[in-house]
């Protein structure tokens, strides 16, 4: 059995971890804060996030109009949903719905 000082030190050792783990994404954090780069990153990420889903949806349409008809449409939602709510939440929500309803019905 251990001894009771071993136990001390070893259950310090872990809260001291811990705490620190814990306290260190918030020391990293303070300086970045105030950083132009993080700034821009934070305005133009969503941006080009979205790009790149939009991309990678894409990529598997066939070239044959009857094949891209509900991806076009579905992309055709999400710019219109945007413009009209400039909410990027509900333009992939109505255009995700759009897209799988019609490549249920749409017969290629």
């Amino acid at each position: 059995m251990p001894s009771p000082l071993y136990l001390t030190a070893a259950v310090a050792v872990s809260a001291g971890v811990t705490w620190g783990l814990r306290a260190l994404p918030f020391a990293v954090l303070t300086p970045l804060r105030r950083s132009a780069v993080l700034r821009y990153l934070a305005c133009q990420m969503p941006t080009g996030i979205m790009l790149i889903l939009a991309l990678y949806t894409l990529r598997a349409v066939r070239p044959a109009w009857s094949a891209a008809v509900p991806a076009v449409l579905a992309l055709a939602v999400a710019v219109g949903l945007h413009l009209k709510t400039r909410n990027a939440v509900i333009s992939v929500l109505g255009a995700t719905a759009v897209h799988v309803v019609l490549s249920t019905l749409w017969q290629t």
